[in-house]
């Protein structure tokens, strides 16, 4: 059963949510549907890591397309300034999510995402970064901080979320995975960050893999997988891609991963999948290949309470 918390205290079951608000019902992963939670206030809905609910200092969300004030193909909860919305409506946004989740929106550092494997260790002065005044950086797709009070934010619609939470030395991290970031294995860059900077030990760590787009719906070519055949071990070759009739693959960037992050040191046990497809469900989340890139961006958020 997958619970929905509304304002905090009433709890329906997600169907029920669904059918009140005549949407299509949502297509959840089986076996690993249990690792998200649906969550509303104020109007607003996430999509919550039950896992990561037993740290009561960490803050952590993934935004939905629900709750917003944008129009059009940005409907509503667009969190992008870079793709054609109103600049005023994606502030509102920023607002009015920070608000539901209980966070400000001035407390946010932004990612400025280039597909690659470069990570920063984000300081009390990057506060605002991209909100409330322009980063002052380029090609950041990772981020780390121990700062309390500050809150990461990457930004999605079919690449991979990455968390990290090291509840021992107080510290986070929030990476963007594409095809690209995968292969370059920036999980396992953001953790050995996390070990340089803070101490961490992989095996502290607690981690997920955030929605984004399922093996079913990825379909890639001959030289997308070569580039996994050169980065991932011929062990795991089967779980990472097969090929189909038409000469194109079938590409897992949820195992590709989970692989990374057991690679790293963190354990099986501290991993929490996505269960949920951006592809699958467009509806509910923005999806690039869905919409054939008319679309808004998701925000995936984590940050340390003050």
């Amino acid at each position: 059963m997958h619970l929905i918390i509304v304002d905090r205290s009433q709890r329906i079951t997600a169907s029920e949510w669904m059918k009140e608000r005549k949407m299509t019902e949502i297509k959840w992963h089986k076996g690993t549907e249990s690792h998200m939670q649906i969550k509303e206030n104020k109007g607003v809905v996430w999509l919550s890591y039950p896992a990561f609910e037993k740290f009561p200092d960490i803050v952590q969300a993934f935004s939905t397309r629900l709750g917003g004030v944008s129009q059009g193909i940005y409907s509503s909860m667009n969190l992008s300034f870079t793709r054609g919305d109103d600049e005023a409506s994606v502030h509102e946004n920023y607002r009015r999510f920070a608000a539901a989740v209980g966070f400000e929106a001035e407390d946010i550092v932004t990612s400025d995402q280039t597909h690659t494997a470069n990570v920063r260790v984000i300081t009390e002065a990057d506060r605002g970064n991209g909100i409330t005044k322009p980063r002052q950086y380029t090609d950041v797709d990772g981020m780390i901080t121990n700062v309390p009070g500050l809150v990461l934010a990457t930004f999605y619609a079919d690449c991979v979320p990455l968390y990290f939470v090291d509840p021992v030395h107080h510290a986070i991290g929030l990476s963007h995975s594409g095809w690209r970031g995968t292969v370059a294995k920036i999980g396992a860059v953001t953790v050995e960050r996390m070990r340089e900077e803070y101490g961490s030990d992989p095996g502290d760590i607690y981690s997920a893999i955030g929605p984004s787009i399922c093996q079913d719906c990825y379909e890639v070519s001959e030289d997308v997988t070569q580039e996994f055949r050169t980065a991932f071990g011929r062990k795991d070759w089967d779980a990472l891609f097969y090929r189909k009739e038409n000469g194109k693959y079938q590409l897992n960037l949820w195992e590709a991963n989970r692989i990374i992050m057991q690679e790293a040191g963190i354990r099986e046990e501290h991993i929490s999948m996505p269960g949920i497809c951006t592809c699958c469900n467009p509806e509910f989340l923005f999806s690039h290949r869905a919409s054939h890139g008319k679309r808004g961006n998701l925000g995936a958020f984590l940050g340390i309470r003050k």
